[in-house]
Formats: C-alpha cells, structure tokens, sequence
C-alpha cells in the first residue's frame, strides 16, 4: 500500500470525524431550501442536512475526478 493511499484514508477519516462531530452537536430541526429542485421547505435536523451535502459532494468529486478512463494504462506510445 502506498503512503499517499495511506495519507488519504487518514484525511477522509478526520473528515468523518468532524461531520460526527458536528451531527451530534447540532441537533435542532432547521429549514433547507433550494429553490428550482424542492418546492417545500425541508425541514430536518442540522447536522443530517449537513451530512446530505456532504455526501451529494463527496460522490460528485469522485465522478469528476474517476473521469472516463478513455486513455490505456500501459501508457505506450502507439507507434508500429
């Protein structure tokens, strides 16, 4: 296993860690909207809405950032 894997699995458990952090110190129902995408008002808890757009966020950096894969690993040039 590499150190930058390791590095990384550090850091995103840090990154856990807060949002629990945050989810068990902020408890009180709040109103979330978003205009265009919800007609009503949502109203939850602070730290679940906190952790749906953490979530919405985490999985659009991974999609951006696994992109197509349209290139070939062996990294070669394609000369014959």
């Amino acid at each position: 296993m590499s150190f930058k894997a390791v590095l990384r699995s550090i850091f995103f458990l840090l990154i856990l860690f807060v949002m629990l952090y945050v989810g068990m110190n902020n408890t009180q129902r709040i109103g979330f909207r978003f205009p265009g995408v919800l007609k009503d008002t949502l109203t939850a808890a602070a730290g679940l809405i906190y952790f749906g757009v953490f979530a919405v966020g985490v999985i659009a950096g991974t999609i951006l950032t696994a992109g197509s894969g349209g290139g070939r690993k062996g990294g070669g040039s394609r000369e014959k």
